[in-house]
């Protein structure tokens, strides 16, 4: 008796086993849908400095590019589950919040402007693409022309940039800024690097604090998301002594974070997401925040939005 009851409390204690090794390697969001549809509630992250893209408006109400596509978003879960009404909680997230958000379950989206890296999709997955951003550079107007040129063209040398003479010499012994914990932080630091230049990289904490050290001349350049270097820019107080250079030293799609494995709620996203690019309003709803699209923009849109 006592070997027959060993024996079952053995087959429990695998069955056990097995059940909490499937919770762990469970997607922490796996159900989202369900959860959603069960609680009427959808939880979405944005992070407030990262304008046009999010940030805080009147009252801090979260508004912005990818906030207004996140409410798309919410639009039509709420069609797609049939929901009389979905209650949105909006969460402000910043820093390690922000990158931790999805894992932890404090959002189930965020609506931020996060590129999509092959690193970062080792914590969490992706939408569709919501902006074809990259790297882009802000100077001072007082800042040298050689030093823009080089930058822009490559000229004066005829040498690629970052490297050759004078190219070379005009890019060494300067401080180049970038905004801490980005990919632009890290392409600039492999940059330097690659090309053994005797320059300096500085990381700074957000634009405005990169914008104050290009205009009190202690960092020369500020690397940093192109669409967000040309909003600080345009809303510093210094507008009229700055300069973005119409050149991406890098091409990055930014996406919506969500959690790996979940693929039935990135489906419902990306079909929300893909239904907004085709609406006829899509360039006015795009103009909003950017301006009139470009042929090129309204390209990468088309092309990124996924037929059913």
């Amino acid at each position: 008796m006592l070997q027959r009851n060993g024996h079952r409390a053995v087959i429990a204690a695998s069955v056990l086993a097995v059940m909490a090794a499937s919770a762990l390697t469970a997607p922490a969001q796996a159900q989202t849908l369900d959860r959603v549809k069960t609680s009427s509630a959808l939880k979405l992250g944005y992070d407030p400095d990262a304008r046009p893209f999010s940030f805080n408006a009147e009252q801090g109400r979260p508004d912005g590019y990818a906030v207004a596509l996140c409410n798309k978003i919410a639009d039509s879960l709420r069609a797609q589950l049939n929901l009389s009404k979905l209650d949105v909680e909006w969460v402000s997230l910043s820093g390690d919040d922000k990158a931790k958000a999805i894992e932890s379950g404090a959002a189930d989206l965020v609506c931020g402007a996060e590129p999509v890296t092959l690193t970062r999709r080792q914590q969490v997955s992706f939408s569709i693409s919501i902006f074809p951003s990259g790297t882009g550079a802000l100077l001072s107007t007082n800042s040298p022309l050689a030093l823009r040129e080089v930058l822009q063209y490559g000229e004066p040398s005829s040498r690629p940039v970052w490297r050759g003479s004078p190219a070379r010499t005009i890019l060494e012994h300067k401080t180049f800024s970038s905004i801490a914990g980005t990919t632009s932080e890290s392409w600039l630091t492999d940059r330097i690097k690659t090309f053994q230049l005797a320059a300096t990289a500085t990381p700074v904490s957000s634009y405005q604090q990169g914008i104050e050290r290009v205009l009190d001349g202690s960092s020369a350049v500020l690397f940093g998301d192109m669409p967000i270097l040309m909003d600080a820019a345009a809303r510093s107080d210094n507008s009229g002594n700055l300069i973005v250079l119409q050149r991406h030293f890098t091409y990055e799609p930014l996406g919506l974070e969500l959690a790996r494995g979940d693929e039935d709620f990135r489906l419902a996203v990306d079909r929300a997401l893909s239904q907004t690019y085709a609406a006829q309003d899509f360039r006015t709803f795009f103009t909003t925040w950017f301006g009139p699209p470009d042929e090129a923009t309204v390209t990468f849109f088309r092309q990124t939005a996924l037929p059913e």
